[in-house]
Parts: structure tokens; C-alpha cells; sequence
């Protein structure tokens, strides 16, 4: 009886039981829903995939070979006690990309193919790696040390490299300082006189590629007065190299009676820079704003919101709102896309931290028009959605942060993600 009445009372259990393990195996063997272009929003006729949804430690600056490969430099090569290498090689077939190998024992975020070498940056150093025909490294244990001993001091680290048709290598050295106060980042601080950081820091150096354990002393400063590049390219049009700004922060933080809490997230510009030799762009001593279209006097320098800086300092050739982080530019040169792009610049914008109380912004990927090697025109959100759930009130929440900037053999564009890890693919179909 005592039995009879157990399996009266387990057998509707079990059942139960079996119901929802069945139900359970069911859903599990449902195909994934992935989002249409990849969650993304693009203008008519294009359409985008992520490749690869995930590279642990971020995928920063990315270079795509003529064969369908795409060296991603990945910026943390060690995390919660796992090692990985500072460079992975994917193979693109469409849509989908696998690795094919990594490779480098150093972290960083430059990366750049030319002259059949593949040149990849630390945030002191700069090394090369011999390509064969096939475009894969010929020794990947056994890099050519390039530049050594450059300036890495915990703010703007990341060193961003370019190499030019006469074998010309630049870096962008990120100044370690916000305006060059004499407390960083301060209440009240002032500047330091003279700016002893522009020695050695905030703007592009040039070396010769080919010459290995290159030092300051064996380059030259190409341009000063930037407090950060990380996204540039080289514009053909005009023979010219092009670099965005990372513009200063915390305008009211540090002068609350000069400057608003709404100034302090809409100011200063983030800029465009179109550079000689020789060019000085004004950091610390002058900031550009974009509301008043003029080059403003710093404040740890005597300036008060209004005053315009000193003359010498050369013009931005486009700006953009403050805060917004840009991080990779790509001239299109391709011939996949619409003629209206051809020779124009996309811009990765990674997204703000310090746009409170407005909402963080950012995170998305615009197109800016060009005519004969200039700006010309509004620039335009060419493709958004990168973070998710909108609007952010800080960037830890991003789902994606758009960084680096690629253009495929067939006029694709790859933009990689520094967040997950994510390589996405955009394309154009008639």
C-alpha cells in the first residue's frame, strides 16, 4: 500500500520532470537568432556580419591582407591570470572568420601592413615581422625591434602607427597628462610653464621603418600639440597625413566659476587635423570649440571660456562634439561602395565617460564627405548600434565599442570592437 501510494505521488513528478528536461534539450537545439547586420543600423544597400563575435583581451587596430586575412592587434595580453598573445591572424571567407594563429608576446594596439612587413606596436616599443607571399609572418618568435624606449606613463599609452610610400614610420606618443597642470587633473591646478611634457609626449614622431633600435634621438618630432592621437591614415588625395584628436576633459571639474556642468560635457571639439611637418595643433595652451567655431585660451593658461588663443597654432579641418572618443579613421578607397564615399573618411568614435549629466555618446561609426583631399560637408552616423541599449549614462555598460578600421580587397570595411573582442564586416550590394 505504502508503495502504491509512493509512485502515485513520484510518477506526476517524473513526469513533470521529463517534460521540462525534453522541453529544455528542444530549446537547446533551436538555432541562435542573430540580429539582422549584426544588431547594427546602416544607411540603404549596405548590410554587416560579425565575422567573429569574440578575441579576449579586445581587438584594437586592425590590418587586412589581399588574400581575406585580418591581423587584429589585441591590447591586454594578460587578464585574471590568462596569458594570450598580442596579435591574432583571421581568415575571412564571407561572413565568418577563423584563426588561423597568434603570435607576439607583447600588448599594445598598433598594427599596420606595408612594404611586406607587418608592423605592430607596444606602448613603448614598435617591432616589424617579414611577410612572405602569401601575407603570414616568416618568424613570428623573432621580431625586428624597430623604435624602443618610448614614453608610457598610465594615461594614453596605446602608441598608433602609420608608415608613408617613402618608408617614413609614425607614432603618435599620447601626452600623460589631461592639460599639463601642475596637480593632473586638479581642482584649480595651473599649467606648467614652457610644458615640459611636450618633449617627449602629445604628438607624432617620425623614424625611418627600415632601421632597427631607433630612439628619440634617431627621429624627429613630425607634429606637436596633440594630446592624443589614435585613429589616422594617410590621405591621397592630397599626399597628406590626417589624425584625430582626443580632446582634454573636465572643464568644470577643474574651473567650476569658468565653465558649466552642460559645457564641461559638450567642450571641447574632438578634431580632424590635416598635418605637416612642423605643425603644432596647440595642446595644452588652447582647446578648439566647436559651439563658437574659434580656438580658445586653456584655463590653467589664463583663459576664461572666451579669450581666443595666441596666433601659430594651426586650424582643426573638421570637428566634432566633444567626448566622443574617436579611435580609428580609414580613407575609403575602394570601389564596393556608393561614389559618393570614394575618398571620403570613416571615423570610429569609441564612446564617452564624461558626458554627465547629458547622455554618454558615441559608439558609432560616421562618414565624413570629402572633395579634393578636404572636408566638405556635414559628417553623418554611417553606422550605429554598436553599444546596445540606449541611452548610456556611462560606457562600462556598452555592449560593443567601435575602435579600428580596415578596408577589405573587395571595398568591405572591418571594424573591430575593443570590448568583446568582436570583428565586424560592413558591405555594399547594388
Amino acid at each position: 500500500m505504502k508503495k502504491k501510494k509512493l509512485l502515485t505521488i513520484l510518477l506526476p513528478v517524473i513526469a513533470i520532470t521529463g517534460l521540462i528536461l525534453f522541453n529544455a534539450l528542444k530549446n537547446d537545439t533551436k538555432p541562435k537568432v542573430v540580429a539582422e547586420n549584426a544588431g547594427l543600423t546602416l544607411p540603404a544597400g549596405f548590410s554587416a556580419a560579425m565575422v567573429i563575435d569574440a578575441l579576449p583581451g579586445g581587438a584594437r587596430e586592425i590590418a587586412s591582407t589581399p588574400n581575406g586575412d585580418v591581423y587584429v592587434k589585441i591590447q591586454h595580453t594578460t587578464s585574471r591570470g590568462v596569458k594570450r598573445k598580442g596579435i591574432v591572424l583571421l581568415h575571412v571567407d564571407g561572413d565568418k572568420a577563423t584563426i588561423k594563429t597568434s603570435f607576439g608576446d607583447f600588448p599594445g594596439s598598433g598594427i599596420y601592413i606595408k612594404n611586406g612587413y607587418l608592423y605592430a606596436s607596444s606602448d613603448e616599443e614598435v617591432f616589424r615581422y617579414k611577410l612572405n607571399s602569401s601575407y603570414e609572418v616568416v618568424n613570428p618568435n623573432e621580431p625586428e625591434k624597430i623604435v624602443t624606449g618610448l614614453i608610457a606613463r598610465f594615461e594614453h599609452e596605446p602608441k598608433a602607427i602609420l608608415v608613408d610610400d617613402n618608408n617614413n614610420l609614425y607614432v603618435n606618443i599620447g601626452a600623460f597628462s589631461n592639460s599639463c597642470q601642475v596637480d593632473d587633473r586638479k581642482k584649480g591646478s595651473m599649467g606648467m610653464k614652457g610644458c615640459p611634457v611636450l618633449d617627449s609626449a602629445a604628438g607624432i614622431w617620425m623614424f625611418r621603418a627600415d632601421k632597427p633600435n631607433q630612439h628619440y634621438k634617431d627621429g624627429i618630432r613630425y607634429a606637436t600639440g596633440l594630446r592624443n592621437v589614435v585613429g589616422f591614415d594617410w590621405n591621397r588625395q592630397d599626399n597628406q597625413l590626417f589624425v584625430m584628436q582626443h580632446g582634454r576633459d573636465q572643464l568644470h571639474d577643474i574651473f567650476p566659476d569658468l565653465y558649466t556642468v552642460k559645457q564641461n560635457a559638450e567642450l571641447p571639439a574632438e578634431c580632424m587635423y590635416a598635418l605637416k611637418k612642423g605643425d603644432n595643433a596647440g595642446w595644452p595652451y588652447m582647446y578648439y570649440d566647436q559651439i563658437q567655431h574659434k580656438k580658445i585660451l586653456a584655463p590653467e593658461y589664463g583663459g576664461d571660456g572666451k579669450k581666443e588663443a595666441a596666433p601659430g597654432f594651426i586650424d582643426p579641418v573638421a570637428a566634432y562634439p566633444g567626448h566622443l572618443a574617436p579611435d580609428g579613421l580609414l580613407f575609403y578607397t575602394g570601389n564596393q561602395f556608393p561614389e559618393r564615399y570614394k575618398n571620403g573618411a570613416f571615423i570610429t568614435f569609441h564612446g564617452s565617460w564624461n558626458r554627465a549629466p547629458e547622455p554618454q555618446a558615441g559608439f558609432f561609426v560616421v562618414f565624413q564627405p570629402f572633395k579634393n583631399g578636404k572636408p566638405d560637408g556635414q559628417w553623418e552616423v554611417f553606422a550605429n548600434g554598436f553599444a546596445g541599449t540606449q541611452p548610456l549614462t556611462d560606457n562600462v555598460h556598452a555592449e560593443h565599442r567601435p575602435c579600428g578600421l580596415a578596408m577589405a580587397a573587395d571595398g568591405s570595411i572591418y571594424v573591430s570592437d575593443d570590448t568583446k573582442g568582436s570583428i565586424y564586416k560592413i558591405s555594399y550590394k547594388k
